[in-house]
């Protein structure tokens, strides 16, 4: 293992510490990831020291806090290699992000018998919206079928996406199946047939290089508390013509040009969805995270990953009565690991992992129809991040058998 990766543990305080008398392993990371110093400093420097609303002040506070906040978002810009600095709006999160296209571009363009395509590994955040939509518009909502080792069956997806299609809403990278789709592709797929493809990046950005432009995505949102920034703070990425076709989402301050007492027009992209007072802490946070993410390098990150995967997957494996979901072979699946122990209830081997110190999540992982298609009611699930290494790897496997022989599996 790279030793620059073992020193990175010490930047994240929340690890220097015991739960339950063991050391602190933390593995749900695909929930939420913990956060360096550097970016918990940077929110209490902007509190005591820049805090002001953002766009609406002459005075030096305020112009400080707006170039802080739009600093930040040519820093996403970057990031994801968006063409523009206008193309990033700043949201709550991804489930935020991807409202905002349902609720502005989906509802002005999908109407009855159009098709929207998602997938059965989708989050219910980019699910539910085009459900919904589906439902509002008497739109047809179609599935793309997995494979029998959980990744996304293409040749269903070319069979799918038809000439209907108006929305193709897929993850780049699954939260339960520990699988990253060919995102190029799909789009390719979606555009041959005059669609979007609207894609959830909640758990790429934070584990891999991310290049919007490569991709050809129309849009593509995540969140900041994933990719070691702060909570309440997410993207949505959307090409510049498709947003400036777009209505607002939501109405108030900030994102008016002129209001009069019986019509108003809108300001430019992004601000016009920007209502309100925006998180103008969480987006310097997030460009902090962006600093720290870029020091080390997304492929360097993306390769230590795979290392761990290569290390722990065969290990579970190995236990015997344990199922892992999705690909069997650390070439295809990424650091988000979902398992069931035989004969104990996923909350229960939760439980029992806590009490070793060790923190995975255990649930249907807002993903319920992907758990139904696979059987199962709820996994345990192991994510994995930059701060990750093989001792934490080795105390949860040490744990798993240690809780085998607890309740005799």
């Amino acid at each position: 293992m790279d030793k620059k990766f073992q020193k990175i543990r010490n930047d994240f305080p929340i690890l220097n510490q015991k739960v339950n008398g063991e050391q602190l392993v933390y593995l749900d990371n695909a929930a939420t990831s913990q956060k360096p110093q550097v970016v918990i400093d940077e929110v209490v420097r902007f509190y005591q020291n820049d805090n002001a609303n953002t766009h609406r002040s002459v005075h030096t506070l305020g112009e400080r806090a707006t170039e802080e906040y739009e600093s930040a978002r040519v820093k996403v810009q970057k990031f994801i290699n968006a063409a523009s600095s206008r193309e990033i709006v700043f949201t709550k999160g991804t489930t935020d992000g991807l409202n905002l296209v349902a609720s502005t571009y989906g509802e002005n363009n999908i109407v009855a018998g159009d098709e929207i395509v998602v997938s059965y590994m989708e989050h219910h955040s980019n699910l539910i919206p085009w459900q919904q939509l589906a439902l509002r518009k008497h739109a047809i909502l179609k599935y793309i079928e997995l494979t029998d080792d959980g990744q996304l069956d293409l040749n269903d997806a070319s069979q799918k996406i038809t000439n209907k299609a108006k929305i193709v809403a897929l993850t780049q990278t699954s939260n339960v199946l520990g699988v990253t789709n060919d995102i190029k592709q799909l789009a390719i797929m979606a555009h041959n047939h005059n669609a979007v493809i609207v894609v959830d990046g909640a758990q790429a950005v934070p584990h891999q290089p991310v290049d919007v432009q490569a991709l050809d995505a129309d849009f593509y949102a995540f969140s900041g508390h994933k990719m070691l920034g702060p909570m309440g703070i997410g993207v949505l990425y959307g090409k510049s013509s498709l947003l400036k076709s777009m209505s607002p989402y939501q109405f108030g301050g900030e994102m008016i040009d002129f209001v009069e007492k019986y019509q108003s027009s809108w300001t430019d992209i992004p601000w016009k969805f920007e209502a309100g007072t925006q998180n103008v802490a969480g987006a310097i946070g997030l460009g902090k995270a962006i600093d720290y993410l870029k020091d080390i390098g997304m492929q360097n990150i993306a390769d230590y990953e795979n290392q761990l995967v290569d290390y722990v997957l065969p290990k579970l494996l190995a236990v015997p009565g344990l199922t892992v979901y999705g690909p069997q072979d650390s070439q295809y699946h990424n650091g988000v690991i979902s398992f069931n122990l035989t004969g104990l209830h996923p909350h229960d081997l939760a439980t029992a992992l806590d009490m070793d110190g060790i923190a995975v999540r255990a649930g249907h992982h807002c993903a319920q129809p992907l758990m139904k298609y696979l059987g199962v009611v709820a996994t345990a699930r192991a994510s994995f991040y930059l701060y990750n290494n093989q001792a934490d790897i080795d105390q949860l496997i040490r744990a798993i058998y240690e809780t085998k022989e607890f309740f005799r599996l």
